[in-house]
């Protein structure tokens, strides 16, 4: 049976993960949990102001939400309780209601026996981590901040904030009338809100997996080819022009052409990057990407003699240099989009409409993504324990460079070790070592102008690794 997450992590006090607090219910996540995190998210605010809490469909929404409400209400705070919402949803009302913090209920593309909370800053952005890391401390001291029945904390319901956020999508996008649009929301956050939102936006909507069920009964929540099967299927069989898939909460999104073919990530993320750098009109174009994220974001915007700035993977770390480079777009590889034009939050349902507003404009989806070339690219997990990581990385820049040295047609250009190792080679092509934040590998990504080089580069880095920890 799983410990819960206070008794398994006493030694290393980490509480949360690469992107909030995630487990399995009545394993790692357990209402006592949440009470505490509710507690220490007061007491870190010293026991003023408002929090809005939303949650996703998940069957132990109201659970976590009762259980994280009671210790807000405890240490002082008010709760703004803002319903089943999309993850966005929340980032854009502690933002619009002037909130001092916000908590989303989610285990945002997980399966349904997990749950998570992830909280948000009051410009809309997650919660950083040296913010968590005080967090933690609060939550293992039990140091928390008492009140008098007297002046516990109150709470509100706020519905009008949902009309508020539609209304501002709309105001923020221009889709042309008449795109046949089906969107998947695998029965999560998304389902009733993203099919209205882009009906109002003028787009004839096709609806898929949009029943309200934690158990998503229709397809996993992770937007990926394999569980997309039957959304691919649809548009080609309704001649639709795009179909736009969510996950469990609505921040990403994942795009289907119209001829039923699943969009790259990568290619996605070029094609809205340099839509958002030609919208801008600016003389100083920067867009902010994660150290996995592919070539042909380069291409894309050296066209348009901007920059592409590397950071950690993680939407806070893409939010942070947002902010610090004011650059125009930022985004994962993996559907994880942000909008510093309306929220540093990520949200699924505004990059869809955004997407479909290009295809609305630019032509069809599959041009577009075929006009991006297409490069060898190889993802492979190394099984390496918690243990081990520390050890296998310690030296691994140095070790990768001198193996690489001694390849003919492979010149190491950049090194990058602000998340893992990547190095990146005269021609483009590139690799990337990095342990696994939640997992227990080391993960290889790479990318390459041919095959055969594609695969020298990822047998040179897997040979360092498995050396490394023999």
């Amino acid at each position: 049976m799983l410990k819960d997450i206070e008794t398994n992590t006493k030694e290393n006090k980490k509480l949360f993960g690469t992107s909030g607090i995630r487990g399995k219910v009545d394993g790692e996540v357990t209402t006592n949990l949440a009470l505490n995190v509710g507690k220490a998210l007061a007491t870190y605010l010293g026991g003023e102001g408002d929090v809005v809490i939303g949650y996703d469909t998940r069957t132990t929404n109201k659970m976590f939400e009762n259980a994280i409400t009671a210790g807000l209400l405890e240490s002082g705070c008010d709760v703004l309780k803002i319903g089943m919402v999309p993850t966005p949803l929340v980032g854009y009302a502690v933002e619009k209601l002037d909130a001092a913090a916000g908590i989303m209920i989610t285990a945002s593309h997980n399966p349904s026996q997990y749950n998570g909370i992830k909280i948000w800053n009051k410009n809309g952005m997650a919660y950083t981590p040296s913010q968590e890391e005080k967090i933690e401390e609060i939550y293992y001291s039990k140091n928390f901040k008492e009140v008098g029945w007297e002046n516990i904390g109150k709470i509100n319901y706020i519905e009008e904030i949902k009309q508020e956020y539609i209304d501002d999508l709309l105001n923020i996008t221009d889709i042309k009338p008449g795109l046949k649009v089906v969107i998947d929301s695998a029965s999560g956050a998304g389902s009733e809100i993203s099919p209205l939102i882009f009906r109002m936006a003028g787009c004839e909507v096709i609806t898929l997996n949009s029943q309200i069920d934690g158990f998503f009964p229709g397809r996993n929540p992770e937007p990926n080819k394999a569980n997309l099967q039957d959304l691919m299927k649809v548009v080609l069989a309704t001649g639709a022009d795009i179909g736009i898939a969510h996950d469990g909460d609505a921040d990403r999104m994942m795009a289907i052409d119209e001829n039923g073919r699943i969009g790259n990530f990568d290619k996605l993320l070029a094609i809205i990057s340099k839509y958002m750098a030609e919208k801008s009109n600016s003389s100083n174009i920067k867009i902010i990407t994660t150290v996995d994220a592919g070539l042909c974001m380069d291409e894309a915007i050296t066209e348009l003699n901007g920059e592409i700035l590397r950071t950690k993977v993680g939407d806070v770390n893409v939010a942070e240099v947002i902010i610090e480079k004011d650059a125009v777009f930022g985004g994962e590889p993996s559907g994880t989009w942000l909008h510093p034009d309306f929220c540093m939050c990520p949200d699924g349902i505004l990059s869809g409409l955004r997407m479909a507003e290009i295809v609305s404009k630019k032509g069809p989806l599959s041009k577009l993504l075929d006009e991006i070339p297409n490069y060898p690219n190889i993802r492979e997990k190394i099984i390496c324990s918690k243990e081990d990581k520390i050890n296998v990385m310690l030296d691994m820049e140095n070790l990768l460079i001198a193996a690489f040295a001694n390849i003919d047609d492979i010149n190491v250009s950049d090194v990058n070790v602000i998340d893992g190792v990547r190095l990146t080679f005269d021609d483009g092509s590139w690799v990337l070592v990095r342990p696994s934040g939640t997992e227990d590998y080391i993960r290889i990504t790479l990318e390459a102008k041919s095959t055969d080089k594609a695969e020298n580069i990822r047998d040179i880095s897997s040979k360092i690794i498995k050396d490394n920890l023999n």
